[in-house]
This record gives structure tokens, C-alpha cells and sequence, in this order.
């Protein structure tokens, strides 16, 4: 009997140091984890700082080619008959792109036009008329007599 309850004090010990060495490891996982979510959660903020960044950046730049779109369109307009040199090319060019968009504008309201008329010419289909007493209908059978209607 002194061997059972021997080998009983035993296994109690063990079960001790065993549950004490797994809290000791739950209690080392769990910090790891938090350090590791503290990790993903900086990093996830300074993604967010950085698209933030960019965006007004972005913005910035947008605002930039405003200004100098409105400087150029000063310049054109202050000295249109008196060009430089050196920016009568752009100018060309700047003309070119107006020339083209109203080409453009013209075709794509032509086409609206005609797609317009096209749309007012179609007309409606009147429904197929029973073969037996007249009746129209879309359906597969008559409503009056019940008649199958050819399609």
C-alpha cells in the first residue's frame, strides 16, 4: 500500500510542475501574441499614414497643374498676338488638342443624333393574333380560347 500511495504523492507532484510549466508556456504565448498584434496593429497605422501622405500628395499635385494650367491660360490670353518663340510649339500643339476635341464633340453628337433617330424609327411589334377567334396576345396561349399561338 506504501508503494501506491507513494507513487500517488508522486504523479500529484508531476501534475503540478506539469500544470505550473503550462501556465508558465500560456502565459509566454499570450505575450507573444499581444507583442505580435502590437506589431500588426503599428503597421497597419502606418499604412493608413502613408496612403494618407499620398493622397495629399496627390491632391497637392492636382492643385499644382491648376495653377500653372491658369498661368498658361493668362499668358495666352494677355499676349496672343505676341507669342515667344519658345512657346508658340506648345501653343500649336494646345490648339491642335482644341481642334481635335471639337472634331471630336461633333462625330460623338452626330452619333447621339442618329442613334436618337434610329431609336424613334423602331417601331413596336403588335402581339400575334390567335389563328382561332383573333384575339392578340404575348403569351404562349391564347387568353380567350386557349388556342396554342404560333410564333
Amino acid at each position: 500500500m506504501a508503494f501506491f500511495d507513494e507513487l500517488g504523492k508522486k504523479a500529484k507532484d508531476v501534475a503540478g510542475v506539469v500544470a505550473e510549466k503550462a501556465k508558465d508556456a500560456a502565459e509566454i504565448v499570450s505575450e507573444k501574441a499581444k507583442d505580435a498584434a502590437e506589431i500588426v496593429s503599428e503597421k497597419a497605422k502606418d499604412a493608413a499614414d502613408s496612403a494618407k501622405i499620398s493622397v495629399e500628395i496627390m491632391s497637392e499635385q492636382r492643385e499644382m497643374e491648376k495653377n500653372y494650367k491658369a498661368i498658361g491660360e493668362w499668358f495666352v490670353s494677355e499676349y496672343e498676338g505676341d507669342v515667344p518663340d519658345a512657346v508658340k510649339d506648345v501653343l500649336a500643339a494646345v490648339n491642335a488638342s482644341k481642334a481635335r476635341i471639337a472634331e471630336l464633340e461633333a462625330i460623338k453628337a452626330a452619333k447621339d443624333a442618329e442613334a436618337a433617330e434610329e431609336e424613334a424609327e423602331i417601331v413596336e411589334e403588335e402581339p400575334p393574333a390567335c389563328p382561332v377567334c383573333g384575339a392578340q396576345s404575348e403569351g404562349k396561349f391564347c387568353p380567350e380560347c386557349g388556342a396554342p399561338l404560333n410564333k
